[in-house]
C-alpha cells in the first residue's frame, strides 16, 4: 500500500516536475554532484552521492539565493526505501536527470519579475526520511544508508562556498516532504548567513497536521514514527519539542512552528489532496473530483478544514509567520502554478504576489480562503 501511494504521489507531483518534454523554451538544468559528500558520510539511499541543481544569478540578482528542498514522500520500510533505489527521481543520484526549472525558479521575468534573476538551487530529495535520518550502521544485505541530516550540511557547505556566505537576500524553501525540513532547518540557515540583509523561508505545501481524531491520525503516525525507528530522526528534530513529547509528534508543524525565530512563509491547501488522501481517505479523496460528496462527507471536509486552521500561526505577527491557504484541490504550487498569470488567487490575491509581497516587505499577508468545501482548479 505504501509503495502504491508513492508511485500515485510521484505519478502527479515528481513526474511534473522532471520528466524532460523536449520543448526548446524550458529550462532543464542538469544536476551538479555535492563534492566530498562521501568522506562525510552524506549519501543517499544507495551510497550515492547527493546531488542538486543550480543555476547562476545573472544583473541585479547576482547576490540573491533560493535553496529548494525537493520532496517526494516518504520511505517507511526496508522494501519501500530499496524501491526507491530504483527511482529515477527519489532514491539514487546516480540515475537522475535534469531538473525543470519553473515558476518561483523561472528565469522569465514577466512570470517571476521578483525572482527570476537570483541564483537558485533545487536539492534533491534521495534519502526518503525528509532530510533528517543519521544512522551510522549500514546493513550489508541492503546497503541502505540512512543520511538526510548529513546530506542536508553537505549541501550547504557547498553552497556556502560556492557564494550563498555572502548573499544579500537568500530564502530557504521546500516542497511536500521537504516542507518540513525547511522548518526544522530554518533558523539554522539563517545562521549560516549572519551578515546578509534578509534570510527568510518558505514551506510549501507541507503541512501535515496530527489529526485529533485517532483513525484520521494514523497515516501520518504510521510514517512519521518509521523515520524515528529506521532513519534515526529524532535527534535532528528540535530539542524544545521532543524534550516535551514523542518524537513522532515533533514531525507535525503544529508541534514546531511557535519554536522557529526566523521569518517563514506557509502557502497550502485547505484541501491538500495527499493529505486528505492520507488523513480522510480514499473515499473522501474521490468524491470531491467525482463531484458526488455526500452531506456526511461535506461535514467531514469542513470538520477537517476547521482543525487544520486552528494548527496554523495565529495572524497577530504575519510579518514573522505568513500564511496563504486555498481550498482548491492540488499538492504544491511553488512551480506549476507560480506565476503571475497562473497564481491561484484568493480574496483578489494571487498567491505568488502574497509570498513577494511578504518576503521583501511590502505587505506581511495573512491570506485564507473563506470557501470551506474543496474547489477544483482550472
Amino acid at each position: 500500500m505504501m509503495m502504491a501511494n508513492l508511485q500515485f504521489f510521484c505519478l502527479l507531483v515528481c513526474s511534473l516536475a522532471i520528466i524532460k518534454t523536449g520543448c526548446a523554451k524550458d529550462n532543464w538544468v542538469e544536476k551538479t554532484i555535492v563534492k566530498n559528500a562521501i568522506s562525510k558520510g552524506a549519501v543517499c539511499l544507495d551510497g550515492s552521492p547527493p546531488a542538486y541543481h543550480f543555476q547562476s544569478g545573472f544583473g541585479e540578482g547576482v547576490e540573491n539565493w533560493i535553496v529548494q528542498l525537493s520532496g517526494g514522500g516518504w520511505c517507511t520500510n526496508v522494501t519501500d526505501c530499496l524501491d526507491r533505489t530504483r527511482s529515477i527521481y527519489v532514491g539514487s543520484t546516480n540515475i537522475m536527470g535534469p531538473w525543470k526549472f519553473e515558476g518561483l525558479f523561472s528565469i522569465n521575468k514577466s512570470e517571476n519579475p521578483d525572482f527570476y534573476n537570483w541564483n537558485k538551487v533545487i536539492v534533491r530529495y534521495c534519502d526518503g526520511g525528509a532530510f533528517t535520518g543519521d544512522v551510522e550502521y549500514v546493513d550489508p544485505a541492503t546497503n541502505l544508508h540512512f543520511r538526510g541530516a548529513r546530506i542536508f550540511e553537505a549541501v550547504m557547505d557547498e553552497l556556502l562556498a560556492k557564494g550563498l556566505k555572502n548573499a544579500k537576500n537568500a530564502l530557504l524553501s521546500g516542497t511536500s516532504a521537504g516542507g518540513y525540513p525547511t522548518m526544522l532547518y530554518c533558523d539554522h540557515f539563517r545562521s549560516l548567513m549572519p551578515k546578509s540583509k534578509r534570510v527568510k523561508c518558505f514551506a510549501d505545501a507541507g503541512h501535515f497536521i496530527h489529526a485529533k481524531n485517532p483513525k484520521q491520525a494514523r497515516g501520518f503516525e504510521e510514517v512519521y514514527n518509521a523515520l524515528v525507528t529506521l532513519q534515526g530522526s529524532a535527534k535532528a528534530l528540535p530539542k524544545e519539542c521532543t524534550s516535551k513529547m514523542n518524537p513522532v509528534l515533533c514531525f507535525f508543524p503544529e508541534n514546531i512552528l511557535q519554536h522557529i525565530k526566523t521569518p517563514i512563509f506557509i502557502a497550502m491547501s485547505a484541501y491538500d489532496y495527499f493529505q486528505v488522501n492520507k488523513t480522510l481517505g480514499h473515499d473522501i479523496f474521490s468524491c470531491i473530483f467525482s463531484r458526488t460528496c455526500t452531506s456526511s462527507q461535506n461535514k467531514t471536509l469542513r470538520e477537517f478544514r476547521s482543525e487544520f486552521l486552528t494548527t496554523l500561526p495565529k495572524p497577530h505577527n504575519p510579518k514573522l509567520k505568513g500564511v496563504f491557504i486555498d481550498s482548491f484541490v492540488h499538492h504544491s504550487a511553488i512551480q506549476w502554478r507560480w506565476t503571475i498569470q497562473s497564481g491561484l488567487v484568493v480574496n483578489n490575491v494571487s498567491a505568488p504576489e502574497a509570498f513577494a509581497d511578504w518576503y521583501f516587505d511590502r505587505k506581511y499577508w495573512y491570506v485564507i480562503d473563506k470557501k470551506d468545501l474543496p474547489t477544483i482548479p482550472k
